[in-house]
């Protein structure tokens, strides 16, 4: 009975390995979905939203899906996913999307000429790429539905709420844990790569990033008897001096660590001594040890030196580390080019010089699962494309979607049927 039992199951899968989806046929479902997804990155453009504030931008996202039959599960705040279950055993893999604008007004003319489109919403704009982000998992959910039946296992589509805030992503892992997914997949678009190039690399990919936050306390009172006073001014401007001194020569030079210092204010007018000063920034790492050893460097310098201007110091408690980077798993990272190179050999490119500074929630689906997150490239010189992120010139090359499509749904597929047993 159990060698029948075993043969039986194993042909199952001998049967599904047959019906495997050829990259021909990837690439011929990414073609005919791509006046859909163009049509959703419009439409999503037009209408950005806040972090935390993606109603509309949910409830849009919700119904496509749902017009495929699939239960959505809504997740504190926006956020929300969805199962594609093939009803056969399997593997079970995560594909994201994050949702939220970012409050730039956008300007409608890109490096070259005027945009497509442009937000309809005033003071908020698509200046990341989450409309592409979108419209590329939405597209990726039409076909995999279409290829159901050749499948194993299940897909969760995942969409974000707050990338750029971190609003979504606590309460979206928590809700993930109990699905016990084995692989996650994501993606940006790259305003430094060129329309089509598909970054993929082992490692950390991303900076992780930390928040500088505190206040230098001195005595406030009239800038006629600064003696009477203890200024912080002059502190908070040594601690900076301070700092970029200790930045350099005490600790290891060889791992990446920036120090970006954007905010300094104090004092409301030109006559009177402050009561306090704010600093603000961030530090980005690659290293997380190394992340929180600068910041035990920062709190040190900036109290040692507050104390030899008889001020004092408080930190925010938001002050430190936020996110770790964004490490690609090295085995999937492995899987994924090999994959992806199936469909697009000459487009998967890798290489140091494309890591990217920015950080990102993704970094938190590692928790759950083993992890890969590439880059797709959307710079057109020609159409203008190629503005930094966060920029109001920001755009995307739209021939850039089929790309991030292609190489999703041949992740899935291919991963789905490696690991069937």
């Amino acid at each position: 009975m159990i060698i029948i039992v075993a043969f039986i199951f194993s042909s199952r899968f001998s049967i599904s390995a047959q019906e495997t989806v050829k990259k021909e046929a990837v690439l011929e479902k990414v073609s005919q979905i791509d006046s859909y997804v163009r049509q959703i990155r419009g439409y999503l453009h037009e209408r950005p939203e806040l972090s935390a504030q993606e109603f509309e931008t949910s409830r849009f996202l919700q119904e496509e899906v749902e017009k495929l039959g699939l239960t959505v599960t809504k997740v504190e705040g926006t956020g929300f996913y969805a199962v594609l279950d093939t009803r056969r055993p399997g593997r079970t893999i995560g594909l994201r999307t994050d949702i939220d604008g970012l409050p730039i007004e956008e300007n409608p003319f890109n490096l070259k000429q005027r945009k497509q489109w442009i937000s309809k919403n005033e003071g908020v704009s698509h200046a990341c790429g989450h409309d592409g982000h979108m419209a590329i998992l939405l597209g990726s959910i039409k076909i995999l539905h279409d290829l159901k039946d050749q499948l194993t296992g299940k897909i969760v589509f995942i969409f974000e709420e707050g990338e750029e805030t971190n609003s979504g992503i606590h309460a979206m892992i928590e809700a993930l844990r109990p699905l016990q997914i084995d692989a996650i997949y994501g993606n940006h678009l790259n305003s430094k790569l060129n329309t089509g190039e598909l970054f993929i690399q082992g490692g950390p990919i991303m900076a992780g990033t930390g928040t500088i936050a505190f206040d230098v306390i001195g005595r406030g009172g009239h800038a006629a008897r600064p003696d009477l006073s203890i200024n912080p001014i002059f502190a908070a401007a040594n601690i900076l001096n301070g700092v970029s001194i200790a930045w350099n020569n005490q600790r290891d030079i060889t791992k990446t660590l920036t120090l970006g210092v954007t905010q300094i204010q104090g004092g409301e007018t030109y006559n009177v001594i402050p009561n306090s000063v704010y600093i603000g920034g961030t530090i980005r790492f690659f290293d997380k040890e190394e992340g929180e050893k600068g910041f035990e460097l920062l709190r040190k310098v900036a109290g040692d030196i507050a104390r030899a201007h008889n001020c004092t110091v408080t930190f925010h408690d938001k002050m430190g580390v936020a996110l770790n980077p964004v490490v690609n798993d090295p085995v999937l990272t492995v899987f994924t080019r090999n994959a992806i190179k199936e469909i697009y050999p000459d487009k998967v490119i890798s290489g140091d010089q494309h890591i990217w500074y920015a950080a990102e929630t993704f970094a938190r689906y590692s928790e759950l699962a083993p992890a890969v997150f590439l880059f797709v490239g959307i710079k057109n010189d020609e159409l203008g494309s190629g503005a930094e992120h966060h920029n109001d010139r920001f755009d995307l090359d739209e021939d850039a979607l089929q790309y991030g499509v292609g190489a999703m749904v041949q992740f899935a597929v291919q991963y789905l049927h490696s690991y069937t047993d």
